[in-house]
Protein backbone atom coordinates (compact mmCIF):
# COMPACT_ATOMS: atom_id res chain seq x y z
CA UNK A 1 0.00 0.00 0.00
CA UNK A 2 1.30 3.45 -0.89
CA UNK A 3 2.04 5.45 2.29
CA UNK A 4 -0.20 8.43 2.91
CA UNK A 5 1.33 11.84 2.30
CA UNK A 6 -1.34 13.99 3.93
CA UNK A 7 -0.75 14.23 7.69
CA UNK A 8 -3.56 13.17 10.00
CA UNK A 9 -5.86 16.18 10.22
CA UNK A 10 -5.31 18.48 13.19
CA UNK A 11 -8.28 19.83 15.14
CA UNK A 12 -8.29 23.14 13.25
CA UNK A 13 -6.69 22.32 9.92
CA UNK A 14 -3.27 23.69 10.89
CA UNK A 15 -1.37 20.97 9.02
CA UNK A 16 0.66 22.90 6.45
CA UNK A 17 4.03 22.63 8.25
CA UNK A 18 3.64 18.88 8.72
CA UNK A 19 2.75 18.40 5.06
CA UNK A 20 5.74 20.47 3.95
CA UNK A 21 8.05 18.33 6.09
CA UNK A 22 6.58 15.13 4.64
CA UNK A 23 7.09 16.39 1.10
CA UNK A 24 10.53 17.80 1.87
CA UNK A 25 9.63 21.26 0.58
CA UNK A 26 9.53 24.77 1.99
CA UNK A 27 6.20 25.63 3.58
CA UNK A 28 5.68 28.41 1.03
CA UNK A 29 5.70 25.78 -1.72
CA UNK A 30 2.44 24.36 -0.36
CA UNK A 31 -0.82 25.86 -1.58
CA UNK A 32 -2.64 25.98 1.74
CA UNK A 33 -6.38 25.93 1.06
CA UNK A 34 -7.08 24.61 4.56
CA UNK A 35 -6.64 28.14 5.91
CA UNK A 36 -9.61 30.33 5.07
CA UNK A 37 -8.39 33.88 4.51
CA UNK A 38 -9.03 36.72 2.07
CA UNK A 39 -7.65 35.61 -1.33
CA UNK A 40 -7.61 39.23 -2.55
CA UNK A 41 -5.63 40.73 0.34
CA UNK A 42 -2.37 42.59 -0.38
CA UNK A 43 0.83 41.04 0.91
CA UNK A 44 1.47 42.46 4.39
CA UNK A 45 5.09 41.30 4.55
CA UNK A 46 6.49 44.71 3.59
CA UNK A 47 4.46 46.36 6.36
CA UNK A 48 5.73 43.82 8.86
CA UNK A 49 9.32 44.54 7.84
CA UNK A 50 8.74 48.29 8.12
CA UNK A 51 7.27 47.82 11.61
CA UNK A 52 10.07 45.55 12.83
CA UNK A 53 11.67 48.22 15.02
CA UNK A 54 8.48 48.38 17.08
CA UNK A 55 9.46 45.12 18.77
CA UNK A 56 12.00 47.10 20.81
CA UNK A 57 9.09 48.50 22.82
CA UNK A 58 6.13 47.06 24.68
CA UNK A 59 2.97 47.19 22.54
CA UNK A 60 0.57 50.12 22.75
CA UNK A 61 -2.79 48.77 21.55
CA UNK A 62 -4.83 51.92 22.12
CA UNK A 63 -4.15 53.71 18.79
CA UNK A 64 -4.81 50.49 16.87
CA UNK A 65 -8.02 49.89 18.81
CA UNK A 66 -9.17 53.46 18.14
CA UNK A 67 -8.43 53.09 14.43
CA UNK A 68 -10.48 49.91 14.27
CA UNK A 69 -13.33 51.50 16.23
CA UNK A 70 -13.40 54.41 13.78
CA UNK A 71 -13.45 52.04 10.81
CA UNK A 72 -16.26 50.00 12.34
CA UNK A 73 -18.21 53.02 13.54
CA UNK A 74 -18.38 51.84 17.16
CA UNK A 75 -17.34 53.31 20.50
CA UNK A 76 -13.70 52.40 21.24
CA UNK A 77 -14.53 51.44 24.82
CA UNK A 78 -16.56 48.51 23.46
CA UNK A 79 -13.58 47.03 21.60
CA UNK A 80 -10.89 44.70 22.89
CA UNK A 81 -8.03 43.85 20.52
CA UNK A 82 -6.94 40.23 20.91
CA UNK A 83 -4.16 37.86 19.96
CA UNK A 84 -6.17 36.46 17.05
CA UNK A 85 -9.73 35.20 16.94
CA UNK A 86 -8.75 32.23 19.10
CA UNK A 87 -7.96 34.47 22.07
CA UNK A 88 -11.20 36.37 21.49
CA UNK A 89 -13.12 33.08 21.83
CA UNK A 90 -11.20 32.09 24.95
CA UNK A 91 -11.75 35.47 26.63
CA UNK A 92 -15.50 35.55 25.97
CA UNK A 93 -15.84 31.95 27.16
CA UNK A 94 -14.01 32.89 30.36
CA UNK A 95 -16.49 35.71 31.03
CA UNK A 96 -19.53 33.68 29.90
CA UNK A 97 -18.48 30.09 30.72
CA UNK A 98 -21.80 28.40 29.92
CA UNK A 99 -23.07 28.23 26.36
CA UNK A 100 -24.67 26.17 23.62
CA UNK A 101 -23.35 25.33 20.15
CA UNK A 102 -25.46 23.89 17.35
CA UNK A 103 -23.16 21.35 15.74
CA UNK A 104 -21.46 21.35 13.37
CA UNK A 105 -19.66 24.57 14.13
CA UNK A 106 -16.17 25.78 14.96
CA UNK A 107 -14.70 23.44 17.59
CA UNK A 108 -13.02 26.14 19.71
CA UNK A 109 -16.36 27.33 21.10
CA UNK A 110 -17.15 24.07 22.89
CA UNK A 111 -13.50 23.54 23.75
CA UNK A 112 -13.25 26.79 25.70
CA UNK A 113 -16.70 26.82 27.29
CA UNK A 114 -16.73 25.35 30.79
CA UNK A 115 -20.22 23.93 30.24
CA UNK A 116 -22.15 23.27 27.04
CA UNK A 117 -25.84 22.67 27.57
CA UNK A 118 -29.10 23.17 25.66
CA UNK A 119 -30.80 26.44 26.54
CA UNK A 120 -27.58 28.21 27.49
CA UNK A 121 -26.49 31.36 25.58
CA UNK A 122 -25.97 30.36 21.97
CA UNK A 123 -22.69 30.67 20.08
CA UNK A 124 -22.85 30.85 16.28
CA UNK A 125 -20.39 31.48 13.44
CA UNK A 126 -21.68 33.82 10.74
CA UNK A 127 -21.09 32.91 7.97
CA UNK A 128 -21.44 29.41 9.30
CA UNK A 129 -18.29 27.33 9.53
CA UNK A 130 -17.97 24.94 7.66
CA UNK A 131 -20.92 25.52 5.28
CA UNK A 132 -20.17 29.19 4.53
CA UNK A 133 -23.81 30.28 4.63
CA UNK A 134 -24.89 33.57 6.21
CA UNK A 135 -27.40 33.39 9.04
CA UNK A 136 -30.86 34.72 8.18
CA UNK A 137 -31.74 38.11 9.69
CA UNK A 138 -34.27 36.46 12.01
CA UNK A 139 -31.68 34.18 13.63
CA UNK A 140 -30.38 35.13 17.08
CA UNK A 141 -27.31 34.29 19.12
CA UNK A 142 -25.70 35.59 22.30
CA UNK A 143 -22.23 35.34 20.75
CA UNK A 144 -21.65 35.85 17.04
CA UNK A 145 -18.32 34.87 15.51
CA UNK A 146 -18.10 37.23 12.54
CA UNK A 147 -14.56 36.36 11.50
CA UNK A 148 -15.71 35.93 7.88
CA UNK A 149 -18.64 38.36 7.93
CA UNK A 150 -16.89 41.31 6.30
CA UNK A 151 -15.52 39.09 3.53
CA UNK A 152 -19.05 37.83 2.83
CA UNK A 153 -21.04 41.06 3.10
CA UNK A 154 -18.76 44.07 2.80
CA UNK A 155 -19.89 45.23 6.27
CA UNK A 156 -18.10 44.93 9.58
CA UNK A 157 -21.00 43.51 11.63
CA UNK A 158 -24.72 42.89 11.47
CA UNK A 159 -24.93 44.79 14.76
CA UNK A 160 -27.31 42.75 16.89
CA UNK A 161 -28.10 44.75 20.04
CA UNK A 162 -26.90 43.07 23.23
CA UNK A 163 -24.86 40.39 21.45
CA UNK A 164 -21.16 39.73 21.83
CA UNK A 165 -19.24 39.78 18.56
CA UNK A 166 -15.92 38.10 17.80
CA UNK A 167 -13.73 38.89 14.81
CA UNK A 168 -10.46 37.89 13.18
CA UNK A 169 -8.55 40.61 11.37
CA UNK A 170 -5.94 38.11 10.24
CA UNK A 171 -8.67 36.45 8.13
CA UNK A 172 -9.49 39.78 6.51
CA UNK A 173 -5.88 40.71 5.83
CA UNK A 174 -4.68 37.13 5.10
CA UNK A 175 -1.95 37.03 7.76
CA UNK A 176 -2.87 34.30 10.28
CA UNK A 177 0.65 34.28 11.69
CA UNK A 178 0.26 37.90 12.80
CA UNK A 179 -2.46 36.95 15.34
CA UNK A 180 -4.89 39.88 15.46
CA UNK A 181 -8.57 39.72 16.38
CA UNK A 182 -11.11 41.55 18.48
CA UNK A 183 -14.14 41.37 20.71
CA UNK A 184 -16.92 43.88 20.20
CA UNK A 185 -18.81 43.89 23.49
CA UNK A 186 -22.35 45.21 23.87
CA UNK A 187 -21.13 47.89 26.30
CA UNK A 188 -18.00 49.29 27.90
CA UNK A 189 -18.39 47.48 31.23
CA UNK A 190 -18.54 44.09 29.52
CA UNK A 191 -15.48 45.01 27.47
CA UNK A 192 -13.69 45.97 30.70
CA UNK A 193 -14.52 42.56 32.20
CA UNK A 194 -13.05 40.86 29.13
CA UNK A 195 -9.99 43.09 29.13
CA UNK A 196 -9.37 42.29 32.81
CA UNK A 197 -8.93 38.61 31.90
CA UNK A 198 -6.52 39.31 29.07
CA UNK A 199 -2.77 38.97 29.62
CA UNK A 200 -0.93 42.27 29.49
CA UNK A 201 0.57 43.08 26.07
CA UNK A 202 -1.37 40.26 24.38
CA UNK A 203 -1.25 41.91 20.94
CA UNK A 204 2.23 42.32 19.46
CA UNK A 205 3.88 45.64 18.70
CA UNK A 206 4.03 44.75 15.01
CA UNK A 207 0.30 43.97 14.86
CA UNK A 208 -0.56 47.20 16.71
CA UNK A 209 1.69 49.22 14.40
CA UNK A 210 0.43 47.96 11.07
CA UNK A 211 -3.32 47.71 11.80
CA UNK A 212 -4.01 51.46 11.31
CA UNK A 213 -2.09 51.31 8.02
CA UNK A 214 -4.08 48.30 6.84
CA UNK A 215 -7.33 50.07 7.65
CA UNK A 216 -6.46 53.30 5.85
CA UNK A 217 -7.26 52.15 2.33
CA UNK A 218 -9.59 49.27 3.11
CA UNK A 219 -12.64 49.04 0.84
CA UNK A 220 -14.78 46.38 2.48
CA UNK A 221 -17.48 46.32 -0.16
CA UNK A 222 -14.87 46.02 -2.89
CA UNK A 223 -13.13 43.20 -1.03
CA UNK A 224 -16.38 41.26 -0.59
CA UNK A 225 -17.23 41.67 -4.27
CA UNK A 226 -13.76 40.45 -5.33
CA UNK A 227 -14.01 37.44 -3.02
CA UNK A 228 -17.38 36.62 -4.56
CA UNK A 229 -15.88 36.61 -8.04
CA UNK A 230 -13.06 34.31 -6.94
CA UNK A 231 -15.50 32.00 -5.14
CA UNK A 232 -17.67 31.67 -8.25
CA UNK A 233 -14.59 30.79 -10.29
CA UNK A 234 -13.58 28.14 -7.74
CA UNK A 235 -17.06 26.59 -7.75
CA UNK A 236 -16.97 26.43 -11.55
CA UNK A 237 -13.59 24.67 -11.45
CA UNK A 238 -14.78 22.16 -8.85
CA UNK A 239 -17.94 21.34 -10.76
CA UNK A 240 -15.88 20.89 -13.89
CA UNK A 241 -13.92 18.23 -12.01
CA UNK A 242 -17.10 16.39 -11.01
CA UNK A 243 -17.25 17.73 -7.44
CA UNK A 244 -20.36 19.21 -5.84
CA UNK A 245 -19.61 22.12 -3.47
CA UNK A 246 -22.42 23.42 -1.29
CA UNK A 247 -23.62 26.99 -1.88
CA UNK A 248 -21.49 29.43 0.13
CA UNK A 249 -21.39 33.13 1.02
CA UNK A 250 -17.90 32.93 2.51
CA UNK A 251 -14.28 32.71 1.36
CA UNK A 252 -14.49 28.91 1.51
CA UNK A 253 -16.71 26.12 0.24
CA UNK A 254 -17.78 22.78 1.69
CA UNK A 255 -17.58 19.61 -0.39
CA UNK A 256 -19.43 16.92 1.53
CA UNK A 257 -18.48 13.98 -0.70
CA UNK A 258 -14.76 14.04 -1.42
CA UNK A 259 -13.28 10.72 -0.34
CA UNK A 260 -9.59 10.64 -1.19
CA UNK A 261 -9.42 14.24 -2.41
CA UNK A 262 -7.33 15.51 0.49
CA UNK A 263 -4.68 12.84 -0.10
CA UNK A 264 -4.73 13.37 -3.88
CA UNK A 265 -4.11 17.09 -3.50
CA UNK A 266 -1.55 16.65 -0.72
CA UNK A 267 0.65 14.64 -3.08
CA UNK A 268 0.67 17.74 -5.28
CA UNK A 269 1.50 20.08 -2.36
CA UNK A 270 -2.05 21.40 -2.05
CA UNK A 271 -3.70 21.19 1.36
CA UNK A 272 -7.43 21.27 2.11
CA UNK A 273 -9.28 20.93 5.40
CA UNK A 274 -10.65 17.55 6.43
CA UNK A 275 -14.16 18.05 7.87
CA UNK A 276 -14.27 15.01 10.15
CA UNK A 277 -13.67 17.32 13.13
CA UNK A 278 -16.95 19.04 12.22
CA UNK A 279 -18.73 15.68 12.32
CA UNK A 280 -18.70 15.48 8.51
CA UNK A 281 -16.42 12.55 7.59
CA UNK A 282 -15.52 12.14 3.95
CA UNK A 283 -15.74 15.85 3.17
CA UNK A 284 -13.36 18.76 2.79
CA UNK A 285 -13.55 22.49 3.30
CA UNK A 286 -11.61 24.42 0.69
CA UNK A 287 -10.53 28.04 0.89
CA UNK A 288 -11.07 30.30 -2.12
CA UNK A 289 -7.68 30.77 -3.82
CA UNK A 290 -6.39 33.64 -5.91
CA UNK A 291 -6.09 33.23 -9.68
CA UNK A 292 -2.69 31.54 -9.56
CA UNK A 293 -3.82 29.16 -6.85
CA UNK A 294 -6.96 28.25 -8.78
CA UNK A 295 -4.95 27.44 -11.91
CA UNK A 296 -2.68 25.19 -9.84
CA UNK A 297 -5.73 23.50 -8.29
CA UNK A 298 -7.32 22.96 -11.69
CA UNK A 299 -4.19 21.22 -12.94
CA UNK A 300 -4.21 18.92 -9.91
CA UNK A 301 -7.89 18.16 -10.43
CA UNK A 302 -7.27 17.11 -14.04
CA UNK A 303 -5.89 13.87 -12.58
CA UNK A 304 -8.72 13.46 -10.07
CA UNK A 305 -11.51 10.94 -10.41
CA UNK A 306 -14.34 11.22 -7.83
Amino acid sequence: MTPLVAPPPGPHGDDVHRLARRLGVDVDAVLDLSVTVNPCAPDVAALVVAAARSVRHYPDAEPARDALAAAMGVAPERLVLTNGGAEAIALVAAVQPEGWVDEPDFALYARHLARVRPGAPRWRSNPHNPTGRLAPASERAAVWDESFYALATGHWTRGDAGAMVLGSLTKLFACPGLRLGYVLAPDGSTADAIRARQPRWAVSSIACTILPVLLENLDLSGVAAAVGVQRDALVSSLRGAGLEPDPSDACFVLIRRAEGLREHLARRAILVRDTASFGLPGGVRMAVPDDAGRVRLERALEEWSP
